[in-house]
């Protein structure tokens, strides 16, 4: 699964890298958590858009917000087979903007947290899909949810799923709502290559999502 990440690059670097637009300020966050708002990139046809959106996907069958709870992540195995996301994955993708994510692995009576980052240091994007509700406010509220699939050999050390992180050649048909070839989406939603990617521990801290300051990123050696 992925149940926490981080977005703690600055908004210049995230606007040239990812080629969106996007009318309001992009603050650091270091330790980001299911219910929590956080950074999409859609397309409304012309140009990419980023939108703040809840973590936590609600379908537009339902007017109970705390669905979204159980549905911050999608199988990517069954992903066009269950109600809450069929719909979602035809027409309403999304990437997540990340610049690495956490992990927790069993070690004696513990659980040590991991961070999860590119070897190149440089921000990515997870697979999303997003859906829209008119519950809970006179405003629309916009809701995501983050794809996982199988683990890559980096991760599987310390979990058996990892997000799926989309390479920069697939943004354009990802984020296209008329492009729905399943066999071509379905390919992208593979484990990233583990020799791009890189992992250290890091401070228990991350536990808690009240904690979101710097510290939670940081290699458990340098604290």
């Amino acid at each position: 699964m992925c149940g926490r990440f981080s977005l703690a690059t600055n908004q210049v670097i995230l606007q040239e890298q990812f080629e969106f637009i996007i009318h309001e300020e992009i603050k650091y966050r270091f330790n980001i958590a299911p219910s929590q708002d956080i950074l999409a990139v859609g397309s409304n046809g012309r140009n990419r858009v980023g939108v703040s959106m809840r973590w936590g996907l609600v379908p537009p069958w339902s007017m109970d917000l705390k669905i979204g709870n159980k549905l911050i992540n999608a199988r990517a195995e069954t992903i066009d087979q269950k109600p809450s996301f069929r719909q979602a994955f035809m027409k309403k993708r999304c990437l997540i903007l990340s610049d690495g994510f956490f992990e927790w692995k069993k070690q004696d009576n513990r659980k040590q947290p991991y961070r999860f980052i590119m070897k190149d240091r440089r921000p990515f994007a997870f697979a999303g899909l997003w859906e829209q509700s008119d519950i809970g406010g006179e405003k629309p509220l916009y809701t995501c949810t983050i794809i996982t699939t199988t683990a890559n050999e980096l991760t599987k050390d310390v979990h058996d799923r990892m997000p799926v992180i989309l390479p920069p050649d697939t943004y354009d048909r990802w984020l296209d709502k008329d492009f729905q070839d399943m066999d071509t989406l379905h390919s992208f939603l593979s484990p990233y290559e583990a020799n791009l990617m890189d992992a250290y521990p890091v401070s228990n801290i991350v536990n808690s999502p009240r904690n979101d300051n710097e510290k939670c990123i940081q290699p458990l050696n340098s604290l």
